[in-house]
Order: C-alpha cells, then sequence, then structure tokens
C-alpha cells in the first residue's frame, strides 16, 4: 500500500506555512447610507429664499370720452419694443393749439454713456431735488438731524407740488424688464411722484409712426 506523505511542500524548514493574504476591499454601503441620510436630512431642513417680487399698483383706465386733466410739469414717457423709450412733457396735443404745439416724440434710451440716456434726463431734470436732498443728508450725518425729521423732510421734498411727476405708459410690445428699469431709474434719481397709466390712442398712433407698426 501507498504510503501518503505529510507535512506539504518539505523544502520549508520548519515546516511553517505561510499565512494567506486577506482582502482589503473596504465596504462602501455603511457610507453611501450615509450620505443619503444626510442629504435627506439637509434637504428636509433647509429653508430655501422666498422670491421677491414688486407690487405696482395700476389705476382703472378712464372712459373713452373722459376728458384728460393736464398735469403740471409732467412728463410722459412712452415704453415700446426694441427697448425703446420715447418722452414729451406737458400736455398731450394733438395739433396746434392756443396753448401750444403739437406733440412731438423725443427718444431716450438705457444707455449710460449716450446723450440720450435716461439717467443723465432724469439726473438734470431732478438736479435741484438732488441739491437739496444731498444737503439734507450732509447734515443728518452730521447728526444736526433725527432720523425721523431727515426721512420726513426727504418724504416732503419729493412730494412737492413744484416737482416733476413721471407718467409711464406701454405699448402692447413693450417687456416688463424695461418698466422694471425705468422705475428703478426714477427711485436712483429721487423721483417723488411717478404713476403707470394707460396709453392713449394718439400717444400710441405716434410711438408706431417711431418703430413701425411691426
Amino acid at each position: 500500500m501507498a504510503e501518503i506523505a505529510e507535512g506539504g511542500s518539505g523544502g520549508h524548514k520548519g515546516g511553517k506555512k505561510r499565512a494567506k493574504k486577506q482582502s482589503t476591499r473596504i465596504d462602501m454601503t455603511p457610507m453611501v447610507d450615509l450620505a443619503f441620510l444626510l442629504l435627506t436630512f439637509f434637504v428636509l431642513t433647509a429653508t430655501f429664499s422666498k422670491p421677491k417680487s414688486m407690487e405696482l399698483t395700476f389705476p382703472a383706465p378712464p372712459p373713452p370720452d373722459q376728458k384728460i386733466e393736464e398735469v403740471k410739469k409732467g412728463i410722459t414717457l412712452l415704453l415700446s419694443k426694441d427697448n425703446r423709450i420715447f418722452y414729451y412733457e406737458g400736455q398731450f396735443r394733438a395739433a396746434d393749439d392756443d396753448k401750444g404745439k403739437k406733440t412731438v416724440l423725443a427718444e431716450l434710451n438705457f444707455s449710460q454713456d449716450s446723450k440720450e440716456s435716461l439717467h443723465k434726463y432724469l439726473l438734470e431734470k431732478n438736479k435741484e431735488m438732488h441739491e437739496q436732498i444731498k444737503a439734507l443728508d450732509a447734515k443728518h450725518k452730521a447728526n444736526q438731524l433725527a432720523d425721523t425729521t431727515f426721512k420726513r423732510l426727504v418724504r416732503e421734498r419729493k412730494a412737492d407740488k413744484e416737482s416733476y411727476t413721471y407718467l409711464i405708459k406701454t405699448d402692447d410690445k413693450a417687456t416688463y424688464k424695461n418698466v422694471i428699469d425705468v422705475i428703478d431709474e426714477l427711485n436712483i434719481n429721487v423721483v417723488g411722484k411717478y404713476v403707470m397709466v394707460d396709453i392713449l390712442k394718439p400717444e400710441l398712433d405716434l410711438v408706431v409712426e417711431k418703430v413701425g407698426a411691426n
């Protein structure tokens, strides 16, 4: 009967066996679970910022046969397509009469560097108010005016009956962005009196002559 030799590889001294190499693979399952738990936690506990909106109050349109009262020191801004802005000062006149000449539209734009810049136009028209509010601000910073007094004087100056009133009108091709840009410029230039009203048919006809019917 043949004998079975024991001892494995007899060439090793002392008959020692080599240890098997253990696997070094790391189980990432717990890390993935933890990541999803953290993600769920932050999604459920996070507070999302609410979008800010600007409330605009539009007056009710007047009856077609109602006579439009003249606004003292009024400036009308007409917004149309392609970022175009037209304006005229005083009462609209469809033809020459004993009170004035026929209304002719002039054009402005949103560029800061242009001679016809809306910003420069408003700055020039409100130059006196700028200077007065600047003087009030200097006194306020020098602690010569209390906060409540300073704010009250600024409000009174903006509401002065001698200051300009701006009428903002748009056709159906004007953009919401342009309306907001105009309001921003009015606020930057410390304009205290402005309102949005419907465009008149004769005004719209003049705008169409400038920009075209399409």
